[in-house]
């Protein structure tokens, strides 16, 4: 993943949400005195709903830390990390957040949903360490992909003759006759139904990497296979590359596309009935 690598600064944004946080710590402060001057009965209990709403975790200080003193910074832009940023404040409540990729954006995505649970998958194993020795609060798993870059216009043109691979029949977990099927993952992936997807990883930018074409696939059959209420929202990054441009119109479809901003898509999908035995997904 490009991100593991130092990138151009983008130092505003960070002082720009340090400026933030401040700003709401006074703000908060000035509200408890006002509340304590005019209504010191309610001074208490006042007190107790802010800490509650309004104290930074660990995780979030920890980041505000970690970006204030370091030169390497996230990957996307500002425009496009805000539109997981606002999905996660419109939902109002700790959520269910996977990110295929773990690296120097990992902390702030972890510390935009402090509460939820935020889980990071990965395919290199030493780099796992690597992060994980830095920011050990961070959880993550290593992922095997089975697929190659070079194969994607293949596997794309002929998942179709791949019952399995079909939408009204598509699994993951030990679906070894998919190839685009991620059948190994560890079992809370599967068991999760998760609010918001992240596909940044794994590398996709030359012959022999595992390119982002199962990652797509999987989370699309994770999204349609979703049994509460409400949609999942799926990020996809650098959709100026061919294969991840067409591996999204073929599995999350233009229909669920809600936001592009930069080289970031946001679709939105909606559970889907397996009623059709359709061989596409859009």
């Amino acid at each position: 993943m490009k991100n593991r690598y130092h990138m151009p600064e983008r130092k505003c944004f960070l002082w720009l949400a340090i400026v933030g946080l401040i700003g709401v710590v006074f703000f908060v402060a000035t509200m408890i005195r006002s509340s304590d001057t005019f209504c010191p009965e309610t001074r208490i209990q006042t007190r107790t709903r802010v800490s509650e709403d309004y104290n930074p975790t660990a995780i979030q200080l920890k980041a505000i830390l970690h970006y204030a003193t370091s030169r390497v910074v996230p990957q996307q832009s500002l425009s496009e990390i805000k539109i997981s940023f606002d999905v996660l404040k419109s939902l109002g409540r700790p959520s269910k957040f996977l990110v295929f990729g773990l690296g120097h954006d990992s902390l702030m995505w972890a510390s935009f949903n402090p509460h939820g649970t935020t889980l990071f998958l990965e395919e290199d194993p030493k780099w796992v360490q690597t992060v994980l020795k830095d920011a050990p609060n961070l959880r993550a798993h290593t992922v095997r992909y089975r697929t190659q870059l070079r194969d994607a216009d293949m596997l794309l043109s002929s998942y179709r003759s791949e019952p399995t691979c079909f939408p009204s029949r598509a699994y993951l977990r030990d679906n070894g006759a998919c190839k685009l099927a991620l059948d190994n993952l560890p079992e809370e992936v599967y068991d999760t139904e998760w609010d918001l997807i992240m596909i940044d990883a794994p590398k996709g930018y030359f012959a022999e990497a595992p390119g982002r074409m199962a990652a797509v696939y999987s989370a699309a059959v994770m999204a349609r296979g979703r049994k509460g209420s409400g949609v999942t929202h799926v990020f996809l990054h650098d959709v100026d590359r061919k294969v991840e441009k067409a591996y999204a119109e073929e599995f999350l479809c233009r229909k669920n596309l809600v936001k592009s901003v930069g080289r970031l898509w946001h679709f939105e999908i909606p559970p889907q009935s397996n009623d059709i035995d359709a061989p596409r997904f859009c």
